[in-house]
């Protein structure tokens, strides 16, 4: 008589699913070893530098936006860098 049943069966996921949670926990440890406790990526620090990678990408949009409607006006187009330093002429 056998101890084993047929019914039982073998899990083939599990073994890669634990290497790679260990291999996770792992680049964790040597993440933390490497850069330091203060300076691990949080889910956190991920989500603030999404938003302004985001606002990034939206102020180069209406800067494209306010270039190419000047160009279509016709108007001499005024880079953020000239229009800071516009020399007013003097009233004759």
């Amino acid at each position: 008589m056998s101890t084993t049943s047929r019914d039982t069966t073998v899990d083939l996921i599990a073994i890669p699913r634990a290497v790679v949670a260990l291999a996770a926990e792992v680049a964790h440890s040597v993440e933390r070893a490497v850069v330091g406790d203060h300076r691990v990526r949080t889910a956190q620090g991920n989500a603030w530098e999404a938003i302004c990678a985001d606002r990034a990408r939206a102020h180069q949009r209406d800067e494209i936006r306010r270039l190419v409607a000047t160009l279509a006006s016709g108007r001499p187009a005024e880079t953020p860098a000239t229009t800071d330093r516009r020399e007013t002429s003097p009233a004759a």
